[in-house]
């Protein structure tokens, strides 16, 4: 009998907006072939429009009454060309909403991209060097011409590669941060928080990139553990000749720019010489000798030299303790005229200049190793200088009280749960928010001064006149913002805010955010700020972050450590719904995974395992009857298949309502090889054999089972799914109406119904016992075959006595027999045996005595060995039951779970009977 060759999928037409699209006659191969499946599935997906919400305002039929499914992307830079974060949180967000669109949920998940003021004007910067020229050459207006043609050839890329993914958005309403919409949302938030008070200009220390010139971001500033020197020098005091106290520091650069010398108040080294003054260095200059608790008095001499322009720490005790602030660095980090004799010096030259001449002075002490955490711009590689430097800031505190209380009072739920007190710890210490960018791509900061009169001006639209003195000479201040800003209105900047528009009104607030932890502060915590500010709505209700993805021994990827995995070289070479099904299984909410191509490559064994089991039972669907001619007589493995099924489909929405996909994929993927491929798929090839309405029935579940399978494992793996369903579809479409599922075959996986959750019936844990036992007789038999090496084709007798089970097993006769590879013929069960059979080897399994002929392959020490272990385990089990029975959970837990402890004890016992029993017998 056939079941599964020669296969050839059909022919088949679907219609497009009154257009036919023709789908070629596609021969079902042995392996899924991904590279000839996911360009045109996913084209027919977007083609068919399945991308978009059913009930969308903007179309005919809408009701505002039902609560749609809401993703807003984080935006990709539109510099980016796709790795392992972007593939992590785009196979996660596509996960969330396939899941939502096949509850019949209407999804809007919101793609677009970040302009990435930094990234984009450095690769517009590089191309101008290419040609020998410089922005500040050509000019304002004829850079930003430059870079917006950069970013019309090359800002599509990284959408490319996002769609690779299988990414479900909807592409008509993809946006991009600089767009007219997000800019007028942009010029609008600016305004707002301006005329509140809530946007002021000032000298403040900031992150400071001498390469690119501009003040840059926590988020874009990376720290690196590297060897370095711990300075040790004399702070001399004033008037004194011999008097000084030791100092130490990593950047003696900065010691021109110190104005005072800290100890800790209960430090009994230096209490003395607090209330005096010291003397600068090469400068001369006086600065007090202060107390302050700050200092650390384990560190160095703990004297801390206090340099409040070039500090955050210092800066801090600058301000309680009311002392001037000195920048001596220029902004490409060379000394300025503040710094003496080392003006003009690049700073490490200055470095070195000075602690020269410090040493002639007989002012150095010594110098030591240090290893130093050295702040890198992420982009250029320079080290950053915390600068003081003129900017515009936002006063957040205002803004980050009510985003605290949103989070308290449980209107934002953030996964998983210890983030929140992270969360928590954060913006209650948050500080002021420099919003200002020295560079030239970006929003302008909507700020003019009036040349006439000095006036300062914040409009929603470009001034022509001076509103104070009416002059007609206004200057735009000349800095962006920064990318953040316009970030932080990315959910409902998107949906046509501050315009109050049909899609603004239903689709925000969104419902997940979705993003790494690494931006919780950066990203998620203005979002969270700014909906607040400018709609009063929380701009959605959960936050889920994921880790970061490292190698497979769980290093950092990096270039240096040459271990990067890009995901487009993977897709090309193993398929996109393996490196998706990897990272989805193997993630957990806010911790990062390992990931080797090892696993992937399992996944993609995976996906080939799904295929194969498509191909049989296609090829059981060819060879069954059309209808049947009697109702069903349900076998054990066709119950149990059920049952387990519906047990998944139970266990699925259980974790996905938690946030646990990863596990809710690995239990599909556990149902799926292991029970159904692995074991139903076995027993359904005996009773396909059986013909008539037998072969029908199990036709039919083997649908079922694949049908649902498919459904439950599409937001994991959306390609070979949809493409194994539709040739499942059409095969049953054409053999008969009976293998419909309830409610009939949907156009497409992608919109098809989420398997329904069913309530348990009470046959279900029955019939999964009986088959357990079943399972657990074979494998028993396979494993003791193996150990002793039995070729599988060697079919061998064998005598159960199954006590109480006896019946379930004379009825599974046939499939034991066969996947234990018995003689049928010489396979005697009963339910007792009045002696045991002699030159037999005996296994114990539940209430189960198996005997089989192998005695003369086994050594009796051996074998005692082996029953005694078993009786060991068998034994500690015993306890652990009677423990558990004995104590509160016997009279809390629900009487059903009780029960099912109680029948675990009583196996137990019997097997524990019967290993004592046959030690015995190898005793005597």
């Amino acid at each position: 009998m056939k079941h599964a060759s020669g296969l050839s999928a059909f022919c088949w037409t679907a219609e497009l907006n009154g257009v036919d699209i023709f789908m070629e006659e596609i021969t079902l191969p042995k392996t899924y072939d991904f590279k000839s499946t996911e360009k045109r599935v996913y084209e027919w997906w977007e083609k068919s429009g399945y991308f978009k919400p059913w009930n969308d305002p903007q179309k005919p039929g809408f009701d505002p009454s039902i609560k749609p499914f809401v993703i807003a992307i984080p935006p990709p830079n539109v510099t980016g060309e796709l790795h392992l974060g972007h593939a992590m949180f785009v196979a996660m967000e596509d996960l969330m909403i396939r899941y939502h669109r096949m509850k019949g949920v209407p999804t809007l998940w919101i793609p677009g991209t970040d302009h990435a003021g930094i990234a984009t004007q450095l690769q517009v910067e590089k191309a101008l060097r290419r040609e020998g020229t410089s922005r500040e050459e050509i000019g304002r207006e004829a850079f930003l011409e430059r870079t917006w043609a950069w970013k019309a050839k090359y800002g599509g890329i990284i959408t490319q590669q996002i769609r690779r993914l299988g990414a479900s958005c909807d592409w008509d309403r993809e946006r991009f941060t600089l767009d007219e919409g997000l800019s007028k949302a942009v010029r609008e938030a600016f305004v707002r928080l301006y005329e509140k008070g809530l946007i002021y200009r000032g000298p403040r220390l900031i992150n400071w990139s001498p390469g690119l010139k501009t003040a840059v971001s926590d988020l874009e500033v990376e720290y690196s553990q590297e060897p370095g020197t711990l300075y040790f020098f004399k702070y001399m005091l004033a008037g004194s000749q011999d008097e000084y106290i030791p100092v130490a520091t990593t950047r003696p650069e900065t010691i021109l720019a110190d104005t005072a010398v800290a100890v800790h108040p209960e430090d009994e080294r230096y209490q003395q010489y607090v209330g005096r003054r010291v003397v600068v260095p090469i400068l001369g200059r006086e600065i007090p000798v202060i107390a302050d608790d700050y200092v650390d008095r384990e560190f160095g001499t703990g004297a801390l030299k206090v340099t409040p322009g070039h500090d955050p720490n210092d800066f801090a005790i600058g301000e309680r303790h009311g002392l001037p602030v000195i920048s001596i660095l220029d902004e490409s980090a060379h000394i300025n005229e503040n710094g003496g004799p080392y003006a003009g010096q690049d700073r490490f030259e200055a470095r070195k200049n000075l602690w020269e001449d410090m040493r002639r002075q007989g002012l150095v002490i010594k110098e030591e190793p240090y290893m130093l955490n050295v702040p890198r711009s992420q982009r250029g590689g320079e080290i950053i200088e915390p600068m003081i430097s003129t900017q515009w800031f936002v006063r957040i505190k205002p803004l980050a009280e009510p985003a605290l209380q949103a989070v308290k009072d449980g209107r934002i739920t953030i996964i998983p749960e210890r983030f929140t007190r992270v969360y928590y710890n954060w913006m209650e210490n948050i500080q002021d928010w420099c919003i200002s960018r020295q560079l030239w791509w970006g929003h302008r900061i909507p700020v003019w001064y009036c040349q006439d009169c000095g006036e300062m001006i914040s409009a929603r639209e470009d001034p022509t006149a001076c509103p104070k003195c009416g002059g007609h000479t206004l200057e735009q201040d000349p800095d962006v913002l920064d990318t953040w800003f316009s970030s932080g209105l990315w959910p409902f900047s998107t949906l046509g805010w501050p315009d109050e528009t049909p899609d603004l009104r239903y689709f925000y607030p969104t419902s997940v955010l979705e993003t790494g932890y690494d931006i919780l502060f950066f990203w998620v915590a203005r979002m969270i700020m700014d909906g607040l500010e400018f709609t009063g709505q929380v701009p959605f209700h959960t936050v889920y972050l994921h880790g970061l993805i490292r190698d497979e021994h769980g290093r950092k990827m990096s270039k240096t450590y040459g271990n990067v995995i890009d995901p487009l070289e993977v897709m090309d070479e193993l398929g996109t719904d393996a490196l998706r099904f990897t990272l989805l299984v193997g993630s957990t909410p806010g911790n990062d995974m390992n990931l080797s191509l090892k696993k992937v490559e399992a996944n993609r064994n995976f996906a080939n395992k799904v295929w194969n089991a498509g191909r049989f039972v296609l090829g059981a669907l060819d060879d069954a009857p059309a209808q049947a001619q009697g109702e069903p007589q349900w076998t054990l493995a066709d119950e149990w298949i059920e049952a387990r099924l519906r047990a998944l489909v139970r266990a699925v929405e259980r974790l996905f309502a938690n946030h646990q996909y990863g596990e809710a994929g690995r239990q599909i993927y556990e149902f799926f090889w292991n029970e159904f491929a692995d074991w139903y798929v076995e027993i359904a090839k005996l009773q396909l054999d059986d013909g008539g309405d037998r072969a029908f029935y199990t036709a039919q579940k083997l649908v079922r089972v694949l049908d649902a399978s498919l459904r439950l494992l599409h937001p994991f793996t959306p390609f070979v799914t949809e493409e194994l369903w539709g040739h499942l579809k059409r095969a049953c479409q054409q053999h008969s109406p009976a293998f419909d599922p309830q409610g009939g075959w949907e156009e497409a996986l992608i919109v098809a119904r989420w398997p329904e959750e069913l309530p348990v019936e009470e046959w279900e844990s029955r019939r999964t016992d009986e088959f357990s036992l079943v399972q657990e007789v074979v494998r028993a038999i396979r494993n003791l075959r193996a150990e002793k090496n039995v070729p599988p084709s060697r079919r061998i007798p064998a005598v159960l006595a199954g006590g109480g089970a006896a019946p379930v097993l004379n009825d599974q006769r046939q499939a034991i027999a066969a996947l234990a590879k018995l003689d049928p013929q010489a396979l005697e069960i009963a339910e007792s045996l009045d002696r045991k059979p002699e030159g037999h080897i005996a296994l114990v399994v539940g209430p189960v005595e198996i005997f089989l002929p192998l005695a003369g392959m086994v050594d009796p020490q051996e074998e005692q060995r082996r029953l005694e272990k078993d009786l060991t385990e068998a034994e500690a089990q015993i306890a652990r039951l009677e423990k558990l029975l004995s104590g509160p959970f016997a009279e809390k837990a629900p009487p059903q779970v009780v029960e099912k402890e109680r029948q675990k004890l009583a196996a137990f016992q019997e097997s524990a009977a019967k290993l004592r029993s046959q030690l015995e017998a190898i005793v005597r």
